[in-house]
């Protein structure tokens, strides 16, 4: 670049409101560590990639909060001393991938270093030191796996909903859509609320990840846009339909609805009868009614449909409720992770998703959680209500989620009402026995330890009497405790044989057999009480310390 163009580009990029994802700005007066170069090195180089654009740029001299020029002396020895930056961050980037150059200003302000950074090349995602970097707003933050995997996959696949709607202009979109994303992107990033509101639609829109360089993407039609605007799509459909059916299996009404999706999921909702659920009379373990599915379910069982639908195939979203108790979401697509334990007993996002596009979308608008703890929680939430867990039926090229809003086996709810302490793989287990689903050999052998199954493989039923006595048993006699005088054998013992007994002897003695229910000071408390009852009413033992440091010993008999 010509010294104006220099000068031509650090306005224009002065004249931004704020920093991006792929421009940032440091005083660096005097110096910067070199190994914080290198992380903003990957980070910018992969926000590039990731944005789609063609550089991204690490400016040395500009105060950040009003961009004026404070001046650097960064390598500032000689041109030398800087254009060996390049083969120094070279030697520990992924693929030796370096700056495209680097620019000096000396201008009458102060000095101003430019540093061009190409993007992480396709299916490259750019690593300083062995470790992947990118931007969060304006923070530098690992890049988080989603976004690895977006880039690693760009050499062999194409995500869809990153894809620009050519025609597709911001004018599409749905106001008031766009108003409820700003306000969920709040909740997620509270410390922006107040930066946010001074934001113009295009910049949030770019911080959000909706749209990329200002340019519409299809996720941003299908979350945002107005239902005209479904047309951009094409032959993709942004559709949901909600379908009732009586207990016959026979329609009784239905309605579609179409993009924006993140005024949808609210207007599905509104459609959902959700009626409440009223548990056995006279049983006193459940509450007397709940709703039959919980708000939260309904929602992150739709979100995961909008987020995991196949668009290529053409198809539609389907919520059917059933008037026998039975709600089941469906989108179509494989379903990557394999099988629902798999998601359930990670503790890591997957590698990488049909969606990344949308996905990161949905999640930087409070929509969904990337590491599967929302499908983790519509089970937990069905077990506090005791209710079957939800069913994944996964075929080929379709998902269906089903939830039950009753209860279906009476002595399931008992054993999770009486069992708080159960873990959610033992529910699944349990789960599997009410529905007639066939167990692992394993699975068996460990119900059968519970107490919680009774009879012959592969006809099992949950025993909730013997569960409740194998449960129960331990547990009581540990919240009983011993009688008084088991306590009192146990500290004359202990004299007996040690000739004494401090305070500290007899706590240690006692305290950690005590019943459960008591507190640590109550504990202590007991241990009081039972040492004064042996030496002022049972004359067993006495005080030969100080009142402050007692030394307990036996009292002799004299029969």
């Amino acid at each position: 670049m010509t010294q104006h163009q220099l000068v031509q580009k650090l306005k224009m990029l002065r004249s931004l409101p704020a920093e991006t994802e792929t421009v940032e700005f440091k005083e660096a007066k005097n110096d910067f560590h070199f190994d914080k170069l290198g992380k903003y090195f990957s980070a910018l180089s992969n926000e590039a990639n990731l944005k789609s654009t063609t550089e991204a740029w690490l400016v040395f001299g500009i105060e950040n909060l009003h961009k004026s020029i404070v001046g650097t002396n960064y390598r500032n020895q000689n041109r030398a001393s800087l254009d060996r930056l390049k083969g120094e961050i070279a030697s520990k980037t992924s693929n030796r991938i370096t700056f495209l150059e680097i620019y000096e200003l000396n201008l009458p302000e102060g000095r101003v270093l430019l540093f061009q950074i190409p993007p992480a090349p396709k299916g490259i995602p750019i690593a300083w030191d062995g470790h992947y970097y990118g931007r969060d707003g304006e923070e530098l933050s690992p890049l988080n796996l989603e976004e690895i995997e977006r880039i690693r996959k760009q050499a062999s696949r194409v995500d869809w909903s990153a894809e620009i709607c050519r025609e597709a202009t911001i004018s599409d979109l749905d106001e008031k859509a766009i108003l409820l994303a700003k306000e969920n992107y709040k909740v997620k990033n509270p410390r922006l609320a107040t930066e946010i509101d001074s934001w113009d639609t295009s910049t949030f829109l770019n911080k959000a990840k909706i749209t990329i360089g200002n340019r519409i993407t299809n996720s941003a039609i299908i979350l945002l846009g107005k239902p005209e605007a479904e047309h951009f799509l094409s032959p993709a459909h942004a559709r949901i339909t909600w379908i009732l059916k009586d207990k016959d299996n026979f329609e009784k009404d239905y309605q579609h609805f179409s993009c924006p999706f993140i005024l949808a999921i609210d207007q599905v909702y509104l459609k959902i009868r959700n009626l409440k659920y009223r548990y056995i009379k006279d049983e006193t373990l459940f509450p007397e009614e709940v709703d039959q599915y919980d708000p939260f379910t309904i929602r992150e069982a739709l979100s995961n449909c909008i987020a995991h639908q196949d668009y290529s195939l053409g198809g539609r979203i389907n919520v059917v409720e059933q008037e026998d108790g039975y709600l089941t979401f469906s989108n179509l697509g494989a379903f990557l992770p394999g099988s629902i334990e798999t998601v359930i007993e990670s503790n890591e996002p997957p590698e990488y998703y049909r969606n990344g596009f949308l996905v990161n979308s949905m999640v930087s608008l409070n929509m969904i959680d990337t590491v599967g703890s929302g499908i983790k929680r519509m089970f937990k939430l069905q077990s506090k209500k005791f209710f079957p867990m939800p069913d994944y039926d996964i075929g080929e090229a379709k998902v269906k989620a089903t939830l039950t809003g009753k209860i279906l086996d009476t002595d399931f709810a008992k054993v999770l009402a009486t069992n708080p302490g159960l873990k959610l793989s033992e529910i699944l287990m349990l789960d599997k026995v009410q529905k007639k689903k066939e167990l692992s050999d394993f699975e068996i052998a460990h119900l059968r330890e519970r107490g919680f199954i009774e009879g012959r493989k592969p006809n099992f039923h949950i025993s909730f009497s013997i569960a409740q006595g194998a449960g129960q048993k331990a547990d009581y006699i540990k919240n009983r405790g011993l009688k008084d005088q088991h306590y009192k054998d146990l500290i004359l013992e202990f004299i007996d044989k040690y000739g004494a007994a401090t305070k500290s002897d007899i706590d240690e003695l006692i305290i950690d057999i005590l019943p459960n229910v008591l507190s640590l000071p109550q504990k202590q408390n007991k241990v009081r009480n039972l040492v004064y009852s042996m030496s002022k009413r049972d004359r067993t033992i006495n005080n030969q310390g100080t009142q402050r440091k007692p030394i307990w010993k036996r009292i002799k008999s004299h029969s």
